[in-house]
């Protein structure tokens, strides 16, 4: 042993004298003891929305219990990755969605993005193409709406123009619509004599439970599925042809355990379809992806995607399936559902945290979205940000050079694995229920989804749950971004001008429906066509009710602003500030934080320590609502003398008091008080209460 070592063991032997390791039970007692008999639970422990309490701190004995500890990255239960190699090799497909409605206008923006880092395709198309009817036909704002249009052959020609078909990943959103638009892709690739890879991928149950309609019988779309995902299988086994997509029940307001379970569920049941109509479970895994949503909780997150790989392999484990098949395919993007419309640029802190939950989670492609995109038309700028925010992570981070950087963690290890037993005991339920169709058909799922999104809004407007720049620490010197609005009308006119319906008899062989539509795509059939002679049935269920969170406390500051532009003057509030700053500091700027989240504007008082000034100053100005601030002490010797002059002198005033006085409530009532304001109250409603009442409607 060198001298260096011997030192270093020294050392270590001397620090374990002086700090001996202690037990759970010691940390216990230390704790109990500081606590001085409030209760550990309540005081001590987080409760999340998926039914998990989360502790203060984790030791390494919460581990001992925990099968899949042991488990290296790319074997047994693939907690760590479905590759020794993890990110290390290939890193994770850059695969940033370009919503733009031309065909030609997308082609040039996703060149240019993929000379600039990106390294998958991902379009998203319009709602004029998922609902399969002609443009003609559809209403104005259908075309271009959240998408690229896409109605021809020629069309995807145009957008995939100078694109090397199988030189990267391409993924195109279509839900019910895979099979017409991967056949397009497979006879634009036919054409160019290349082999594909990605996704287009079948999700008829997403879609319905988004939309409450479907444009196809369930049957229908599994036909679909079974024909496309077959003809794959032998002629593009890179094509993933099923996909799932959680994101709109993250996008109601469900926590992670209601996203997995029900995306579990929705792929058992494509999984049973396949199987029923002769494909084997090795033949069907494989070209399975799973699109998540990654929301704000930073570790949940990482637990969803760890957990989701264990689910999985234990799913297609029991139907037999072979190691291969057992892995998962998981492409995520960035939450719209926590985004916000003031203070945006908030939203780029937020896409960055959810970026980095995916990639430690091991998610093997990812969407960033742009900082602006709930509010406008994402521009140049914001695409850069949004891609670069990955190439950040990759290059600068090195986030690419690390195998399962979670692994080993305490917490996490211990999170995933209370998540996946949770998520595994809410997917029994869906499937003892019959399945996940029947679970949207009798809205069991919707309410589900409902109970958490009740939950997330209570929070949300008494503030536990903080959102910045919106219902806390909002930015009254913001100045607003300008509103990009597509003009619907004139791209549905250009659109009407370049698809042309061909005069073609539209013939499907039932046999061989894959080469039968790509044969008609070749002599120039449009979507609206393949959709009407593959899809005549129509399936409903009730929508799930898809939101932003902030979006109902930002309409507050909507009203407050439209206000501010009709009269030229904003709502306002008086500070009464009493006694020294020390007193009425704190409280007054917790009342100046509470009311700018509603947008008005807040004057403080000079700060009087005599009460007959503090009541001349609050009730002889022309501000309606005014707001006492002070100490608890400072309040005895001032709430029932300002409520008296209050009746004498403006009977009109509103009095709120800052702070929770306990005890005193009832009597500061009596006196005349009119609110109470502190961390403990729904600031919303109070708000809205206000906003009301001095005629901001």
């Amino acid at each position: 042993m060198s001298e260096d070592n011997k030192k270093t063991s020294v050392i270590s032997e001397n620090l374990l004298k002086d700090f001996p390791p202690h037990s759970d039970e010691d940390w216990r007692k230390a704790v109990d003891k500081l606590l001085k008999g409030k209760p550990y639970e309540k005081i001590m422990l987080t409760n999340t929305y998926e039914g998990i309490q989360l502790e203060p701190i984790y030791r390494l004995s919460v581990l001992k219990d925990l099968p899949q500890i042991d488990d290296l990255p790319g074997f047994n239960s693939y907690v760590r990755n479905t590759k020794p190699e993890g990110y290390t090799a290939t890193g994770w497909q850059v695969a940033q969605e370009i919503s733009i409605a031309l065909p030609m206008e997308l082609n040039k923006n996703l060149l240019d993005a993929l000379n600039r880092g990106q390294n998958a395709v991902n379009i998203v198309l319009d709602k004029a193409s998922l609902k399969g009817k002609d443009p003609k036909q559809s209403r104005e704002n259908q075309v271009g709406k959240n998408g690229t249009s896409i109605a021809t052959l020629a069309d995807l020609e145009t957008a995939l123009d100078d694109v090397v078909l199988d030189a990267v990943d391409i993924q195109i959103q279509a839900y019910h619509m895979a099979l017409p638009y991967a056949t397009m892709l497979m006879q634009l690739a036919k054409q160019k004599d290349k082999k594909i890879r990605g996704c287009v991928g079948m999700d008829p149950l997403s879609y319905l439970a988004e939309h409450g309609t479907l444009p196809a019988s369930l049957k229908e779309t599994y036909d679909d599925m079974f024909q496309l995902t077959n003809y794959a299988k032998k002629n593009h086994p890179g094509l993933r042809t099923i996909a799932i997509h959680t994101q709109p029940y993250h996008e109601a307001g469900a926590s992670a355990v209601e996203e997995l379970s029900f995306g579990f569920a929705t792929a058992v049941e494509y999984v049973n379809e396949m199987l029923d109509r002769g494909l084997s479970i090795d033949e069907v895994a494989p070209h399975v992806q799973f699109n998540f949503a990654l929301g704000s909780n930073l570790f949940m997150e990482i637990a969803k995607l760890r957990a989701a790989r264990m689910i999985w392999k234990n799913i297609v484990e029991n139907y037999g399936g072979n190691q291969e098949s057992q892995k998962i395919y998981m492409h995520v993007r960035t939450s719209k559902f926590n985004k916000t419309k003031y203070d945006p640029y908030v939203n780029m802190l937020r896409t960055t945290t959810e970026a980095f939950s995916g990639v430690i989670g091991g998610a093997d492609s990812l969407h960033v979205g742009c900082f602006d995109e709930v509010l406008r038309s994402p521009d140049d700028f914001s695409r850069r940000i949004a891609r670069n925010q990955q190439l950040i992570l990759a290059e600068e981070v090195h986030l690419s050079k690390v195998i399962d950087p979670a692994g080993g963690s305490w917490y996490i290890e211990k999170l995933t694995d209370e998540l996946a037993k949770t998520v595994w005991k809410n997917f029994q339920i869906t499937q003892e229920a019959g399945g996940m169709s029947k679970f949207l058909k009798e809205n069991q799922a919707q309410e589900a989804v409902k109970k958490v999104a009740t939950a997330r809004r209570k929070n949300i407007a008494c503030r536990e749950d903080v959102i910045v720049g919106t219902n806390m620490y909002a930015n009254m010197e913001e100045k607003f971004l300008t509103p990009r609005k597509r003009d619907y009308k004139s791209l549905y006119e250009i659109r009407s001008k370049e698809i042309r319906k061909p005069d073609l008899k539209i013939e499907i062989d039932k046999d061989d429906v894959v080469e039968s539509v790509m044969q008609l795509w070749q002599q120039g059939a449009t979507i609206n066509q393949i959709h009407t002679a593959l899809h005549q049935g129509t399936t409903e269920v009730q929508p799930l009710e898809i939101h932003r969170a902030s979006k109902f406390y930002e309409q507050l500051r909507n009203k407050t602003e439209k206000y501010f532009q009709k009269t030229g003057e904003r709502p306002q509030v008086f500070l009464a500030n009493y006694g020294t700053v020390y007193d009425y500091k704190g409280r007054a700027d917790f009342s100046r934080g509470f009311f700018e989240t509603a947008g008005f504007a807040v004057e403080a008082g000079q700060g009087f320590e005599e009460p007959e000034k503090v009541i001349e100053e609050a009730l002889q100005n022309s501000v309606k609502i005014v707001v006492i601030c002070s100490t608890d002490k400072k309040y005895k010797e001032i709430v029932e003398k300002m409520c008296q002059a209050r009746e004498e002198m403006a009977a009109d005033k509103i009095l709120i008091l800052a702070g929770n006085p306990k005890a005193d409530e009832e009597k500061y009532k009596k006196a005349g008080i009119d609110k109470f304001i502190h961390l403990r109250v729904n600031a919303y409603d109070i708000l809205a209460d206000l906003l009301q009442k001095v005629g901001v409607e």
